[in-house]
């Protein structure tokens, strides 16, 4: 089975990889909620770099890999767009968010709940996004 996909930054490639990674975790034995939780979070990773670190240049290409060793999953999605900067990340109040229906700004906080791990990294112009979940 291919374990990588490559797609240029347009909204619409999302399904594409949503499908892809629905069908990786397919072959392992996740609940149905396990499952769209991880898809959740990969796919919120890429809308952002396809949105805020690419501005949407179907010109441009963000690249995902899965991998799994010893119980863990690994997604590593990489881009050559706009950095993101962790350090000026602040992690919003979601009680407040709900509060005052305030919509977007939470996906981050979203996937941080679900991966058991999440790192951003940049070389040169490459930026690379890694998400961990433990299955059993």
């Amino acid at each position: 089975m291919n374990n990588s996909i490559r797609v240029n930054c347009s909204k619409k490639n999302l399904k594409l990889i949503r499908d892809f990674v629905m069908e990786h975790l397919l072959t392992l034995q996740l609940t149905d909620i396990q499952m769209n939780q991880i898809v959740l979070a990969v796919d919120e990773i890429c809308a952002n770099l396809i949105i805020h670190s690419n501005h949407e240049d179907p010109t441009k290409h963000i690249s995902l890999a899965i991998s799994e060793q010893r119980g863990i999953v690994r997604f590593e999605i990489t881009d050559r767009g706009m950095a993101f900067k962790r350090a000026e990340y602040k992690e919003p109040d979601l009680q407040e968010h709900v509060r005052v229906g305030k919509k977007g700004g939470v996906g981050l906080a979203l996937v941080n709940r679900i991966m058991d791990k999440v790192e951003f990294k940049s070389m040169g112009d490459k930026n690379t996004c890694l998400l961990y979940k433990k299955i059993k």
